[in-house]
């Protein structure tokens, strides 16, 4: 398999809730390597690059709202940025996340354990992880600089 590395974010829902511990101790139990991290606060014009691909989409103001903390009233807007390298990473970590829809998502991963809907039916899923190696360069790319990233 070979070595790669993914975008993990930590959203508001997941700092709220002080589930960030557990969630990068489920990360790390799998064998991957986190080689970067940072809090990040998450700018309109951030929010909306990084979900560009819903743009039109029926859910993507609240996909903004929610991923600048405006539903969980975090001020300064802030995710844990993240990223993790290792042999079929992106796979793994999509495995330990679960399925995106909390409900749907199998008992014992990330988002089977603490995520859930709200009864306004926003997923509060609590991180965010790249789908395939496309997404996973281009993300890293847009919340990380050069030098950030361990080697």
């Amino acid at each position: 398999m070979p070595i790669e590395q993914t975008l993990i974010l930590i959203k508001p829902d997941g700092l709220h809730r002080k589930l960030t511990g557990l969630t990068i101790d489920r990360l790390d139990n799998a064998g991957l390597e986190m080689v970067a991290a940072k809090m990040v606060g998450v700018t309109a014009e951030l929010a909306e690059k990084h979900y560009a691909e819903h743009v039109g989409k029926p859910f993507y103001a609240n996909l903004i709202k929610y991923i600048r903390g405006e539903f969980h009233g975090l001020a300064d807007h802030r995710v844990l940025a993240m990223v993790y390298r290792g042999e079929g990473c992106i796979a793994k970590v999509r495995e330990i996340a679960g399925a995106t829809n909390p409900e749907a998502a199998k008992p014992g991963t990330i988002r089977g354990s603490f995520g859930r809907v709200t009864t306004a039916g926003q997923f509060e899923n609590v991180l965010h992880a790249s789908a395939n190696a496309a997404d996973a360069a281009r993300e890293v790319a847009l919340w990380f600089r050069n030098g950030e990233i361990l080697p």
